[in-house]
């Protein structure tokens, strides 16, 4: 795999950056202290639709660089983790794993502010802990305990934090993206100078709802990103064999797209900041992010029926994200293998303490069913088996 190459290394007075790290790495380690601006030219070209595309020349620092790796490395523990608990029972339900496409959630996160909303369907883990959540709150939600982002009550498909800009979160294949360009025509409506990234799948991409809500935000010229996150497969099928086009960024026809891979975390980053300026001038644009899930598209699927063990192990080989961090790290001197070796160990640590929190956590009351279903103070309505009304006045 090449490596993105260093375009050029500013001469501005150093800074320390240890204080990105969550622990404390040891007093010998001979990680680069110096935190100048890097710039790196993106693994591959942006490949553009009714638009410049931005300049592959992506400016980062070490700190950045670092934190990439470590966010990266925690969504991937933290989801194999889920795959171990939905094996032993622990979470039921449908349960979808992001392992693959981290970069998308970290390249995002760091081109934007929380006061900019993303919405997503059920893949939404990573996501969420991108957003400000927790891992408590993720592993509590997903084995229904009241500790989880939702209670306990929406599981693995229905993470949100609306404090932090996350909107869900969605089972409905597709449905997601006409909600997301209503938050979007909000934000224009309120003057907010923000936007919002629709993300769905290279499966949704066919749903008519999605077209008719381009059209509008088109039209309306709304702060509104739509992200494919093309994987190539939708469960089991093949791209190719569901669209007849599947250049998924040229699909808005008369909206401006960009295509960028998908598994290089700093060229999700350029292309996120882009399409956020695009869109509070000229409205909606589509980005399709080409990545790949290494898990199934459920814990139901193994992932392999519908694409050989040698793909799998062939994109994690030349692609995988938190693979291609780890070498820049290396050749770059900004942190050593052992160094990263550590955290990666401290990483297992976290995600081990915060299971045993979660399963600490209490389980909804049998209550908890009406609660958050009709506006607080309303009231009830429910049957009994007589078909006499009852009425449960919420406190």
């Amino acid at each position: 795999m090449a490596l993105p190459r260093i375009v050029s290394r500013s001469n501005n007075p150093l800074k320390p950056v240890s204080s990105f790290l969550s622990y404390t790495l040891p007093l010998h380690r001979s990680i680069s202290t110096n935190d100048s601006p890097l710039t790196i030219e993106t693994s591959l070209p942006f490949i553009a639709h009714n638009c410049d595309p931005p300049s592959r020349a992506v400016t980062t620092t070490s700190s950045e660089l670092m934190s990439f790796f470590r966010d990266m490395t925690l969504m991937r523990r933290m989801e194999l983790a889920a795959d171990s608990l939905y094996k032993a029972r622990l979470i039921r339900g449908f349960c979808h794993l992001y392992d693959g496409q981290e970069a998308v959630a970290v390249g995002m996160e760091a081109a934007i502010t929380r006061k900019d909303a993303i919405i997503t369907a059920y893949r939404d883990h990573c996501t969420f802990l991108s957003r400000g959540g927790t891992m408590h709150e993720v592993y509590s939600e997903l084995m229904g305990r009241c500790d989880g982002c939702s209670k306990g009550k929406g599981g693995s498909m229905h993470f949100y934090r609306k404090e932090n800009g996350f909107y869900g979160g969605h089972g409905i294949v597709g449905a997601q993206v006409p909600l997301g360009c209503g938050i979007a025509l909000a934000q224009k409506y309120c003057k907010d100078e923000n936007v919002t990234f629709a993300m769905y799948g290279d499966g949704a991409a066919n749903q008519g709802q999605l077209f008719e809500a381009l059209n509008m935000a088109a039209l309306w010229d709304l702060p509104a990103i739509l992200v494919c996150e093309n994987n190539h497969y939708g469960m089991g099928t093949a791209a190719w064999k569901a669209a007849k086009s599947p250049a998924y960024y040229k699909r808005g026809d008369y909206v401006p797209g960009l295509k960028l891979d998908g598994m290089d975390a700093l060229a999700v980053k350029q292309v996120c900041k882009f399409a956020k300026d695009h869109a509070l001038k000229n409205g909606p644009i589509i980005l399709e992010m080409d990545t790949y899930r290494y898990h199934g598209h459920s814990m139901s699927d193994p992932g392999s029926t519908y694409r050989t063990r040698d793909e799998i192990s062939g994109v994690r080989l030349e692609r995988d994200p938190i693979e291609r961090i780890r070498k820049l790290l290396v050749s770059h001197d900004i942190a050593t293998e052992k160094e990263l070796k550590d955290m990666e160990k401290e990483i297992r640590k976290e995600v081990e303490e915060a299971i045993a929190k979660a399963k600490d956590s209490r389980r909804p009351d049998p209550f908890d069913l009406f609660t958050n279903v009709y506006v607080k103070g309303l009231g009830v309505e429910a049957y009994g088996t007589d078909r006499k009304e009852v009425r449960v006045t919420l406190p």
